[in-house]
């Protein structure tokens, strides 16, 4: 039983509802939190638990990154300073063209390392070969959304179809019950995916369940071209096509008129924000303080390392608190404590998985120290505050995630940290020669 039992000593912990305790313990027994309060009245740890040292730090639920691509930080830097529509047609697509298992494989565990260390300890995937992507996962001890992409690229023919949609469902079905992998249908984006493509995908969804996640109005190209290919705009394509619906987030809503966002929130369709990646591709600022205000939910996401280039949500956190502050030109928009909801609590309900992002009783034992000790955290005036704005991913001192601690005193020792980027150096050299 002890070698099942993890406590936090020492520092404070950070409640629901933006509460900090000062001297807190978090104390959970397999995958689940069993107390969070204080110190004085933490249960006596079994003989044998281990202990991790919160002093001078912070416990608080691990990040949820709602928006990602993994295996693409073996595209780092390949293809920067470049218009989406170049950056995807013209150097990210003929790289993917020769995508293999043992690629995305690499790539992904790549991502799973990078992320621990980062203190995300779930992520939502848009990729390919998902059974690679939770292998890689699995291995490194994350939570993960995943799934088969939907693309008519990959679905030119009634044979390649039938076996996308197999494949999507076999995936489904084979970890709709394990805790650590929900099962979701990619459906890439409206410039990707034809209506019969999004109809059956959309079905299937539908039948098994599932979570549906894409990409939506990111540039105004990809919203005019749907306007002259089906004379409407990508949120009224979807509604048309009853794509539109609570199981459904979607990747950026940059280019979402009022009317859009209103539809969106009457049909509880979800957005993640991705302003690192949003900004780097100068695809435009989506306005999340009026998606707010509109009931629409929003989670923060960092998108691929291609296009951002790091898995590093307390950058994201820090920029999205920023861009809207500037763009109103009032400080009070986008408060620290609520941003810190976008990559916790807002963040779990957004992709469906409301028991994440919250340290209570009963809660799945996913929980991240941050270490208040460096000068740029220096005097501790604001947890909060410090979170959000002085806070960099290499302040995470220890991330447990299902009960396991997988990053303790910045060591993640479970992982060949060596082997995993030489393998990724070897996977993206590999892609370069079948160009």
């Amino acid at each position: 039983m002890a070698a099942n039992y993890i406590y936090v000593r020492g520092g404070s912990v950070l409640l629901p509802q933006g509460q900090t305790l000062e001297e807190g313990e978090v104390h959970c027994r397999g995958d689940e939190i069993i107390y969070c309060g204080p110190r004085e009245q933490a249960p006596p740890p079994p003989r044998g638990a281990k202990c991790l040292d919160g002093s001078n730090g912070l416990t608080m639920p691990g990040l949820i990154n709602t928006h990602t691509h993994a295996a693409m930080t073996l595209m780092r830097g390949v293809a920067d300073d470049q218009t989406l529509h170049v950056w995807l047609n013209e150097h990210i697509f003929p790289l993917e063209a020769n995508l293999t298992a043992q690629t995305v494989y690499w790539g992904s565990l790549l991502a799973c390392l990078e992320m621990i260390k980062s203190g995300i300890t779930c992520f939502a995937d848009m990729y390919y070969f998902p059974h690679q992507t939770m292998r890689a996962a699995r291995r490194a001890g994350l939570r993960a959304l995943l799934g088969e992409t939907l693309t008519d690229s990959l679905a030119r023919d009634g044979r390649r179809r039938q076996a996308l949609f197999r494949r999507a469902r076999e995936f489904a079905l084979a970890c709709r019950d394990s805790r650590d992998i929900r099962p979701v249908l990619n459906m890439h984006a409206v410039y990707t995916c034809s209506p019969p493509l999004l109809r059956e995908g959309k079905e299937l969804a539908e039948e098994l369940d599932l979570g549906l996640h894409m990409h939506l109005c990111e540039t105004r190209e990809e919203v005019e071209n749907c306007r002259q290919t089906w004379g409407r705009r990508p949120v009224a394509h979807l509604r048309e096509l009853g794509v539109l619906g609570p199981r459904l987030w979607a990747a950026h809503g940059i280019w979402l008129n009022e009317e859009e966002m209103d539809i969106l929130a009457g049909h509880g369709v979800g957005i993640s924000h991705c302003p690192t990646s949003n900004m780097k591709l100068a695809s435009g600022r989506a306005d999340i303080p009026a998606l707010l205000t509109k009931g629409v939910g929003v989670g923060l996401g960092t998108d691929g390392s291609a296009s951002n280039n790091r898995l590093d949500m307390f950058r994201e956190m820090d920029l999205c608190a920023k861009i809207h502050k500037l763009a109103a030109l009032d400080p009070a928009v986008m408060p620290a404590g609520l941003v810190i909801e976008l990559a916790t609590s807002r963040a779990a309900r957004l992709i469906g998985w409301p028991e994440l992002g919250n340290l209570r009783p009963g809660a799945p034992a996913d929980f991240i120290v941050v270490d208040f000790d460096a000068p740029h955290m220096t005097p501790l005036n604001n947890h909060i505050s410090h979170l959000v704005y002085s806070a960099q991913s290499s302040d995470v001192r220890h991330s447990v995630c299902q009960g396991k601690v997988l990053m303790e005193n910045r060591w993640v020792g479970h992982l060949d940290s060596e082997e995993i980027k030489a393998k990724a150096g070897e996977q993206i050299n590999f892609l370069r020669r079948r160009l």
